[in-house]
């Protein structure tokens, strides 16, 4: 049995994997945005139910309200301060599969800022997976497959629209071959810094994590998501929520 450090990395990594499984498909496989749409109003259903069922209930059940409430506002605060600053530098689109993404010749720069603003969007999920192994040794495995399944269409939507971009295939594989790496890592943190840290201090961590997931579904997925599938979106949000409810259920 691998130490408990090394699962939660592995773990990371294995969502992180997601996001390279959908890129492969978005730049390969010519995809009708409708589809690509739906599938991102899939993972938008799927993530908010994660952090309501999972990530908040958890908080609330270890640190109260206090810590939750402070931790679920902090973290929106932050993800919103840094996805402005993202924004403005060419990151804006980076998760829209239509021709709304900058080239580096349209926006000097944005290929980086394309890059840091997916280390930001996946990062606080990533730290949740090690913190949910704290208690008990044992990962969270509807935060796990509720990530993993939310990755796949960020990584296609993404991918496809770098590619009409005119980014190469070597920088979109790259990129998000060093974020699955970089989650692993956040993961194994996640675990290995909050360990011996208060039950308040983890619910406020997992809160954080919570309002900065809610505030990017909000910011990046699900306006790809509603703008090009908005007859459909709302169903298909739906049916993503329902799995992810039934999946914690089951775990329980």
């Amino acid at each position: 049995m691998f130490p408990l450090w090394l699962q939660a990395g592995l773990w990371g990594l294995l969502t992180g994997a997601a996001l390279i499984i959908g890129a492969a498909a978005g730049y390969f496989l010519r995809l009708p945005q409708r589809l690509v749409a739906g599938v991102m109003s899939f993972g938008s259903g799927v993530l908010i139910s994660a952090l309501s069922f999972d990530l908040m209930d958890e908080a609330y059940k270890s640190g109260g309200f206090d810590s939750t409430s402070i931790g679920f506002i902090s973290g929106a605060a932050v993800y919103t301060i840094a996805n402005v600053i993202l924004s403005k530098a060419g990151a804006k689109h980076r998760k829209r599969s239509g021709d709304q993404q900058k080239s580096e010749k349209d926006k000097k720069g944005s290929g980086m800022a394309i890059a840091v603003g997916s280390l930001l969007d996946g990062i606080p999920e990533s730290i949740v997976i090690g913190v949910s192994m704290i208690k008990g040794g044992v990962v969270s495995m509807v935060a796990v497959i509720a990530i993993f399944l939310s990755n796949i269409p960020e990584g296609l939507s993404s991918a496809t629209g770098m590619k009409k971009a005119g980014r190469s295939a070597v920088y979109i594989f790259s990129l998000w071959i060093i974020l699955a790496i970089v989650l692993a890592i956040a993961s194994l943190s996640g675990f290995v810094v909050f360990d011996h840290f208060s039950d308040d201090v983890i619910a406020a961590t997992t809160a954080v994590a919570a309002g900065a997931i809610l505030a990017m579904l909000s910011d990046t997925m699900m306006p790809e998501a509603f703008e090009v599938a908005h007859n459909y979106a709302g169903l298909i949000t739906v049916l993503g929520f329902l799995c992810a409810f039934i999946l914690s259920k089951i775990a329980e």
